[in-house]
């Protein structure tokens, strides 16, 4: 049973960092580079990353780590009372809520409203302005949950091997 406790913590670990690692991307660079193109533009490529961005590799990544978070919480009632037990569980609420439930309930409804529009009937600078500046805070609020996650896996290992 330790051995599987360490390879879920392991996992759930790796995961919300990689996916954190992917959304501070968008936050740091792709938004901003996105913003500096002609609405049309930005607002094309932005949908064409909507679709591609559903992809094997992506959602196995962002919907397992969902997957292994609840995992974690059912090792943390397990190990109640434990240092660990706080980590496993906080490192689980920050992800899913934090980064899985912001993104279905936010991000989500966002590329869908701008899945709707087509390039070259946003004349208007402000549709296209306002779709950046919501989406990207909502990307800050997963990307630093998910870094968060991925700190208090690690701690809940430290706190394990103690």
């Amino acid at each position: 049973m330790d051995q599987l406790i360490l390879a879920l913590s392991i996992a759930a670990l790796l995961g919300s960092a990689l996916v954190a690692g992917v959304f501070f991307a968008f936050s740091s660079f792709v938004m901003k580079a996105l913003a500096r193109l002609p609405a049309t533009e930005g607002v094309a490529a932005m949908q064409s990353i909507n679709v591609v961005v559903i992809n094997r590799s992506f959602l196995g990544v962002f919907i397992g780590t969902a997957v292994l978070s609840l995992g974690m919480v059912v090792v943390a009632v397990l190990e109640w009372g434990t240092r660990a037990s706080l980590f496993h569980l906080g490192g689980a609420v920050l992800y899913l809520v934090g980064t899985f439930l912001v993104t279905g309930v936010r991000n989500v409804p966002l590329n869908d409203e701008l899945a709707a529009l087509s390039p070259d009937q946003v004349g208007e600078r402000d549709t296209w302005d306002r779709y950046l500046r919501q989406w990207t805070v909502w990307n800050h609020v997963r990307t630093i949950a998910a870094l968060l996650a991925a700190l208090s896996y690690c701690l809940g290992l430290l706190a394990g091997a103690a």
